[in-house]
């Protein structure tokens, strides 16, 4: 009978070594793009559907998952365990098969999420000009926003502020020597620009991050499905 393959064994160590260690780097970075952008608060009271940070916490599950079955899979390499092998195996596939599900169901959706994006947007403005406490979240997240992307409202630019333009102007000011991007709003040289353009441009780039992670990702579990069988089956023929 041919016994198990050292080269195979070890391969199988280190790569699910490496699986464990791209599970705690998705983690960390899927939990950094959760808690440091302003767009949760932004969209928080639209659709729920709108949300980027639903993508970015099926990322933080899918992390914590890799970094499961990457220690199974050390473990079942080591201790040449077929079932532990076998686990690895099913629960790899099986997070491949929902990682392509989802990416059919991105593309096939694209538009309407566009769609449910705008609508969002377009609805959150009210909150801007509101004096209600419920308004604040949303008001703060666009001042640090408006600050840091050098914008000013979500759609009509300081319009959008409403009688609350006084209050939350600062961050829409220009500096002091005003440019072709800054224009005259009661009394203040403010930006002309409104925040949706980069509040859109924000979110496409954390899903491209999210996207690039994905498909790197599948790349790596097709290798792990080949290795584990490999091993699984050498282990069944000793």
């Amino acid at each position: 009978m041919a016994g198990v393959s050292g080269c195979i064994k070890y391969s199988m160590f280190i790569f699910n070594f490496l699986f464990w260690l791209c599970g705690i780097l998705i983690l960390a970075l899927a939990i950094w793009i959760r808690v440091s952008t302003d767009s949760q608060e932004i969209l928080s009271s639209g659709h729920a559907g709108a949300n980027p940070d639903v993508a970015v916490n099926i990322l933080i599950a899918v992390g914590a998952v890799i970094m499961v079955l990457g220690f199974l899979g050390c473990c079942g390499a080591m201790k040449e365990s077929r079932c532990m092998l076998l686990l690895f195996f099913i629960g790899l596939l099986l997070i491949l098969l929902l990682q392509v599900a989802a990416g059919i169901l991105g593309a096939t959706f694209r538009s309407e999420y566009d769609r449910i994006l705008n609508e969002t947007v377009y609805e959150n403005v009210k909150y801007l000009s509101s004096t209600e406490e419920s308004a604040k979240p949303i008001q703060e997240a666009l001042q640090e926003f408006q600050g840091k992307f050098k914008c000013c409202g979500l759609v009509n630019g300081a319009a959008d502020w409403g009688s609350n333009f006084q209050q939350f102007s600062k961050s829409c000011e220009c500096p002091k020597m005003p440019d072709d991007s800054c224009t005259n709003y009661d009394g203040k040289y403010v930006y002309k620009q409104p925040c949706i353009s980069f509040l859109k441009d924000f979110i496409a780039k954390n899903i491209i991050i999210v996207i690039g992670i994905a498909f790197g990702l599948a790349v790596v579990e097709i290798l792990g499905l080949v290795f584990s069988m490999v091993l699984y089956c050498q282990i069944g023929n000793k």
